[in-house]
């Protein structure tokens, strides 16, 4: 089949979407199908677009087999609501306009992911103006999350929204959400529960294991020595509530043998680094965003991975895509996420437990791990074992793209 794949973020980008989005896209590839993604000019989460970019209308490129046209969008690294409005919206009309002129014969299907529901937006024109089926894939339930956020407060906005969410269901063959609980809220809100198919985040377990050489060589690099080494590395942003690992950090400078490591970029990272800089704390180094074939080594060298979101109901629902990295590399995590996420960590037995926005349990939790290596072990080799049997992201991958050939109209060309 000839699919068009519709995702804002794509690599060269760095970031849980996008790393979804390749593997996806490359398994779609193995298994003989031809793959067009639409993606925006590489930016994100900076806001800046690199200078090898800029001055772009739009980009073609192959990415591994992968045939990729990268638009361009208003960017800002000031993440207020005007501009987070036109860097979605010219995506939006930008990959309207070039899928109609740059993605010219037919195609089999459309898939769309989301967020940002933007997306939606496009693969809904592009499905209707090309009369091809559309396959929407739900990762957070926006705008949900943007009004929990505060990133949403407009009656109108919320209301356009909404109605260009329920657009996209009625739209879509199939929809696929990354959790059960979406698929359970969805269906509550009165989604046909047959157009409903979870396919959960998970971990590439080729990449993403336990690298000793890659421990030792940045242990000696960042002058850790034999620290114990907590890490977060991910996005900066408003969802991660992340000034708990600043404040438990300030709480933890006593301890000379305990080290925080930030890997990442993202809008809140500035005024993150401002607290940390107000505490003057010595045991928290600041790494910018990394390549991610370079994430397992980052992993490898800390001894507990940290895993925060705010304590929003709506988050209950998520399943954070670095719990099944750090699991993939055989590390313990710190969970701060209740409702699904906290059962799979009892039922993987790979970490603890923190409540959300409760800096001084994490560093009391810290402080546990950091006392019993061989619980921290065998939570960190428990992991592996949950991921491996459970969230390969190989397998699902498979498993999309047997509902696709199921459904799509045409069956699949060799």
């Amino acid at each position: 089949m000839r699919i068009l794949y519709l995702s804002q973020y794509f690599p060269p980008e760095a970031g849980a979407t996008q790393a979804r989005a390749y593997e996806i896209a490359c398994h779609m590839l193995r298994l003989g199908h031809q793959v067009t993604v639409i993606a925006e000019i590489p930016n994100h989460p900076s806001g800046v677009i690199p200078p090898e970019y800029r001055g772009r209308l739009f980009e073609r490129a192959d990415l591994d087999g992968i045939d990729v046209i990268r638009v361009w969008v208003k960017t800002s690294p000031a993440k207020n609501f005007l501009n987070r409005m036109l860097f979605y919206l010219t995506y939006m009309v930008n990959a309207i306009l070039f899928g109609l002129l740059l993605a010219r014969g037919r195609y089999d299907l459309i898939y769309a992911s989301s967020p940002p529901l933007f997306v939606g937006g496009a693969a809904l024109a592009l499905s209707r103006l090309r009369r091809t089926p559309l396959f929407f894939e739900v990762r957070d339930l926006w705008p949900d999350f943007a009004i929990a956020l505060g990133e949403l407060s407009h009656p109108l906005a919320i209301s356009l929204a909404s109605k260009l969410e329920w657009a996209c269901y009625r739209r879509a063959r199939a929809i696929i959400v990354v959790t059960e609980s979406y698929a359970q809220r969805l269906t509550q809100r009165g989604v046909p529960s047959q157009k409903l198919v979870v396919i959960p985040n998970g971990a590439n377990l080729d990449l993403f294991q336990y690298r000793p050489e890659g421990r030792l060589r940045l242990r000696e690099q960042l002058s850790l020595a034999d620290k114990f080494v907590a890490i977060y590395a991910g996005i900066h942003g408003i969802a991660q509530g992340l000034e708990i690992v600043i404040e438990a950090a300030h709480q933890l400078q006593d301890k000379p043998d305990i080290h925080i490591l930030m890997v990442g970029e993202g809008p809140r990272k500035a005024d993150l680094k401002i607290l940390a800089s107000r505490y003057r704390l010595d045991n928290l180094t600041w790494i910018p965003e990394q390549p991610r074939e370079t994430i397992p080594d980052y992993l490898s060298t800390a001894d507990v991975a940290l895993v925060p979101l705010r304590g929003l109901e709506e988050f209950k629902g998520v399943l954070p895509s670095k719990m099944f990295d750090a699991w993939a590399c055989e590390r313990p995590v710190l969970l701060s996420v209740a409702g699904e996420a906290r059962q799979l960590l009892h039922q993987a037995q790979g970490g603890l437990y923190i409540p959300p926005d409760n800096p001084s349990v994490l560093a009391g939790a810290i402080l546990q791990l950091k006392d019993n290596p061989q619980e921290r072990q065998r939570m960190g080799r428990s992991g592996r074992a949950f991921t491996e049997k459970n969230y390969s992201r190989q397998a699902q991958a498979e498993k999309l793209v047997q509902l696709i050939e199921r459904l799509a109209p045409e069956s699949k060309i060799g």
